[in-house]
């Protein structure tokens, strides 16, 4: 039987603006495999964004219940959260959020520092994401000293490093050229391939859409197809 790293079922997400009720995710279910690439597509304010949000344990639901990896996580605390999302989430964003005065090395060992892990075995762990991910040659430079596809690359090392459940890939080519990004959704179905990472990639890009092996569409907090 196949293991469901996502487990997600009847999730609510309801925000209070002022008087009025937004409900951004109105009881959408979905189970993602070990192993998949998912992509989350969806208009602006469609709930694309909220449920991220919840799959990558930066935020709670209202009301529903959300197994990551077989631990129950909806009804956590916020350092609990913190602790899950640290050990079973690698994010990977737009704007690459890298630490602007840290050299590519220092970026990459940063969510080891969370973890119990002596220097020496940090920064190997971090070499060793930096060369898979091609970067070997590049350790020392900091963000200015690098491409956007480079920099992209860097947080996908970055991510990589506590082996987590899932990765969360926010537009990941979306400050990229055609070129930059179709090498790094190479590089990211390569380390699927080879790791058995699962990713889920939340897009606007039917073309990124394209290479996953699945698509949901959301559309006003349900998913549509």
């Amino acid at each position: 039987m196949t293991e469901l790293v996502v487990e997600a079922k009847d999730i609510t997400k309801m925000y209070q603006m002022g008087e009025i009720e937004v409900h951004a995710l109105r009881g959408l279910s979905v189970n993602i495999k070990k192993g998949e690439i998912l992509s989350i597509m969806g208009p602006s304010g469609s709930g694309k964004s909220t449920l991220m949000n919840i799959l990558g344990c930066l935020d709670r639901p209202t009301s529903g219940e959300y197994h990551l990896n077989g631990e129950s996580v909806a009804t956590l605390n916020d350092d609990q959260l913190a602790e899950i999302r640290n050990r079973g989430v690698g994010f990977v964003f737009q704007s690459f959020n890298l630490l602007p005065r840290a050299t590519a090395l220092a970026n990459v060992e940063l969510p080891m520092r969370y973890a119990v892990l002596n220097g020496r075995n940090r920064k190997q762990v971090a070499l060793e994401a930096l060369a898979a991910v091609g970067l070997e040659d590049r350790v020392h430079h900091r963000p200015n000293e690098l491409s956007g596809g480079q920099m992209q690359r860097v947080a996908i090392a970055r991510a990589l490093v506590n082996n987590p459940a899932i990765i969360m890939a926010d537009e990941p080519t979306g400050n990229l050229d055609s070129k930059s990004g179709d090498e790094i959704m190479t590089l990211l179905k390569n380390l699927n391939k080879e790791r058995g990472t699962t990713l889920i990639i939340v897009t606007h890009d039917p073309e990124i859409a394209g290479l996953t092996n699945r698509v949901i569409s959301i559309r006003d907090g349900l998913i549509a197809e």
